[in-house]
Order: structure tokens, then C-alpha cells, then sequence
């Protein structure tokens, strides 16, 4: 049975970090699996808001709407984050919760380092190189392993969507100005 959680309005700059995977031992703690291989906004936030699960889960009670899980506390556990609330009394109210996304306030993400950013900021942002040269807008970041890249959509010459992969490291990126949602890097159009 879904415990009983306030209603609340998903802020407007919540951000999905995480989904609920499962109850964790028997005192209503529950695993959270953060979409993040960093997930200092988990920790960052003691107000996470909950959205149902797009698929229903066998175990849990559909709702409609955003609730508000106030967190008491939050820590690392192997390749998840395990999380208590003073909401979830026990496993039973927790595997309620399983397949739960989990949003926090983008305002309440730790501040980023001198040269670091959220993948969450660069996506929109324009890209131009080193001449003035529209090279795309960043639809999304992909990890692979060693290294971050910028996956950019761009209308090729035959006015067709197309994609231009760039490495994120500094060796071809610039310049990262959020305020002025532009980066600059050190690239051609026909690398």
C-alpha cells in the first residue's frame, strides 16, 4: 500500500536523478538507482519529489501527480544510493514506491567546480568553432568510458537533420559560457 505522502507541484526546474528500485532491509529504507555516476543531488536534497513509475509496477499502487518525500537521510551503497524518510515506516510502505522516478530542484544541485558541469546545463546549448562556424545544439552527452561527448543535431547541406559527435575534454573544447548558452570548440564541419 503506497504510504501516505503529501501532494505537492513539481518545481519548475526539477530534474530527474533517479529511480526507486526496490526496499532495502526492513526498516523502510529503499535502494535508488541515480541516473548519475555522481549523484551529489541526491545527497544535496532532503525534498525529493516523486513521479508514479511509467509502467506500473505489480507492487505498487498507482498515483497521479507529484508527491513530496521529505529524506532523512541519504548515503552510497556499491552502484545505487540508499535512502530513509521519515514517511516510510517499514519495507512494506517502501516497495510501495519501487519504479518511482525521483526529481530534485535543479536549484538545489551542489555548485560545480571551476570547469565542470552538469550534463543537464550543456543540453540546448549552441556550439560554435573557433571561426564563428554553427557546428549544432547539444542534444545529449554520451559516457564512453574514457571520455564525455557532445552528440549535436545540425541541418547538413541537403537540409537534412543530421548528428556530429564532439569530445568534451579540453583538447577541443574552448569555452563553455552557460549564461550566453554557447560553447566554443576547436572543430570543423567536416571532421
Amino acid at each position: 500500500m503506497l504510504p501516505t505522502l503529501e501532494a505537492a507541484d513539481l518545481p519548475a526546474d526539477a530534474i530527474e536523478v533517479g529511480r526507486i528500485a526496490d526496499a532495502w532491509g526492513i526498516k523502510g529504507w529503499f535502494k535508488v538507482l541515480p541516473h548519475s555516476a555522481s549523484p551529489e543531488a541526491l545527497f544535496s536534497s532532503k525534498r525529493w519529489y516523486l513521479l508514479p513509475p511509467d509502467r506500473p509496477m505489480k507492487a505498487s499502487m498507482p498515483w497521479t501527480g507529484a508527491l513530496l518525500l521529505k529524506i532523512k537521510e541519504a548515503k552510497d551503497h556499491s552502484d545505487s544510493v540508499v535512502a530513509t524518510s521519515l514517511d516510510i515506516a517499514d519495507r512494506n510502505a517502501a516497495e510501495a514506491l519501487r519504479g518511482a522516478r525521483v526529481f530534485v530542484p535543479r536549484s538545489s544541485f551542489p555548485t560545480a567546480a571551476q570547469d565542470e558541469y552538469y550534463w543537464v546545463d550543456l543540453i540546448g546549448l549552441d556550439v560554435f568553432n573557433r571561426e564563428g562556424e554553427a557546428m549544432g545544439q547539444v542534444k545529449e552527452l554520451l559516457s564512453t568510458g574514457p571520455q564525455t561527448v557532445l552528440v549535436l543535431t545540425y541541418t547538413d547541406t541537403q537540409a537534412k537533420e543530421a548528428e556530429r559527435m564532439i569530445p568534451f575534454v579540453a583538447a577541443f573544447i574552448d569555452a563553455v559560457d552557460l549564461p550566453g548558452r554557447r560553447i566554443t570548440v576547436d572543430w570543423q564541419a567536416d571532421y
